[in-house]
């Protein structure tokens, strides 16, 4: 597939979708192809390159495993020890249940936190120590090591496992344990670093499609170990580069030993009827697609969408980045990696057909569920099921930021089977998957979005 041919699909999407800019890699038989579309902003534009730099959101979650990963090859961290032995001042809700979460419970999203907290712990050195001190406000969703739930709260903690263990701040033991052997001089944290550079912002589309600059610019420096990084496109092609190769750094130095890094990808926990993945591994997400195993992570924030994606049995790689959401961007970089997939490996990525509406089926899932940030409501109209998620008003309330906006619901379709499982099969979401958790008695207490748990806190109204 030549250049020109990425290039034109990529221009017409990013119309279909109003993407003001976006940049892609490929890595594919020892090549590698760079796209670059648009402009970093719509209301300061600079052409977008190989070298602008993106929000990666929680791509960076694949970094902070990664340093973590090292750190126990090196012998400064066990993997199966508790958090605690690292991180003494964690205090939880339960102090049990605290007691028993390991660090790989972390880096698999098994460990029983919700989502995040929404704090503001400021841009000093001691921003993940007071994000730590925060944790004790945290709901608790499930015993660590039952479930998986998809947690920013617990790569922040892991963050703070590096930070205790290195005596560095996790920023600087991360640019000495990954950036710095890769040469990925193009990946920072830092706001005051970037802004030196030429970089993107994210941008929200209106009713009418017109992008508008999301401010601010980016999240607090408590939640950089879930989703910190920003970087180019041609550093997140060498990073997997890196992942796909044998754990050599930029100069030929071992940066970790090759089964070490290969471990990351194999299966620690499976995930069902996930739109992230079958399984996660350590840092990963792990899906099947048409019989070929992709290792991946995506990311979002503040109105910016990354996605990194390798098929290490083809030795390839995609990773796209783009400035507009609060789901176009998503839709986007979806549309791409398929695209991607299928012209340069013949493999067809395709959203699964859901079932007639059964009314039957249909009431048992009916009703109000929550997390700790967002509140999700399914409803039916006697004909078609809806899911309508949206962020809490006083989480709203809270925030010192625009938060972006709710998405209209989208229409939820049961899938075959017995393991009520369901897609999305319109709007913003349009191709999530979950699936629904029960009880000993078989009630629907849960729903799983996005690999999030949202429990059940009431009836459908009326």
């Amino acid at each position: 597939m030549s250049q020109g041919t990425l290039a034109g699909f990529i221009a017409a999407a990013a119309a279909e979708f109003g993407i003001p800019g976006a940049a892609v890699g490929v890595w594919h038989g020892g090549r590698e192809v760079l796209v670059c579309h648009g402009v970093t902003s719509t209301e300061n534009p600079l052409p977008v390159d190989g070298r602008t730099l993106f929000q990666l959101g929680s791509v960076t979650k694949t970094y902070t495993a990664t340093a973590l990963v090292r750190l126990a090859e090196e012998g400064l961290v066990d993997l199966a020890a508790p958090v605690h032995r690292y991180v003494p001042e964690l205090a939880l809700a339960s102090e049990e249940v605290a007691g028993r979460i390991t660090v790989r419970n972390l880096l698999n999203h098994t460990a029983g936190l919700d989502w995040n907290l929404v704090n503001d712990t400021g841009e000093g050195d001691d921003a993940l120590a007071a994000f730590v001190a925060d944790l004790g406000s945290l709901p608790l969703i499930a015993a660590p090591g039952t479930r998986a739930s998809y947690s920013q709260a617990g790569y922040n903690l892991a963050g703070r496992i590096i930070e205790n263990v290195t005596g560095l701040t996790y920023e600087r033991a991360v640019d000495r344990l990954v950036l710095e052997p890769l040469a990925l001089r193009d990946t920072l944290f830092a706001t005051g670093d970037v802004m030196t550079r030429r970089f993107a912002v994210g941008h929200e589309l209106d009713a009418d499609g017109a992008a508008g600059v999301t401010r601010p610019w980016k999240g607090t420096r408590g939640n950089n170990p879930g989703g910190g990084i920003s970087s180019s496109v041609a550093d997140q092609l060498r990073w997997a580069r890196f992942h796909l190769g044998d754990g050599r750094g930029h100069d030929g130095a071992p940066v970790l030993p090759a089964d070490a890094l290969h471990r990351m990808r194999q299966p620690t926990v499976p995930l069902i009827a996930s739109t992230l993945g079958d399984a996660i591994g350590t840092g990963w997400f792990l899906r099947d697609v048409d019989g070929v195993r992709t290792v991946g992570h995506g990311g979002s924030g503040f109105g910016q969408f990354a996605e990194l994606l390798i098929v290490p049995e083809r030795d390839f790689a995609v990773v796209v980045a783009s400035n507009a959401g609060p789901d176009a961007g998503l839709l986007f970089n979806r549309a791409v990696v398929r695209w991607v997939l299928e012209h340069h490996l013949g493999v067809v990525d395709r959203d699964p057909e859901p079932l007639p509406h059964d009314a039957e089926r249909a009431g048992e899932i009916l009703g109000d569920f929550e997390n700790d940030v967002m509140a999700l409501t399914i409803t039916t109209d006697g004909r078609a099921l809806a899911l309508d998620v949206r962020i809490k008003p006083e989480i709203r309330a809270a925030s010192d930021t625009d938060l972006p906006p709710d998405l209209p619901p989208a229409d939820l379709g049961l899938l075959p089977g017995d393991a009520d499982e369901y897609v999305l099969t319109n709007g913003g979401l349009k191709g999530q998957r979950g699936c629904f958790t029960r009880d000993a008695s078989g009630a629907v207490i849960g729903v799983d979005l996005a690999g999030r748990l949202f429990t059940r806190t009431g009836p459908t109204p009326g």
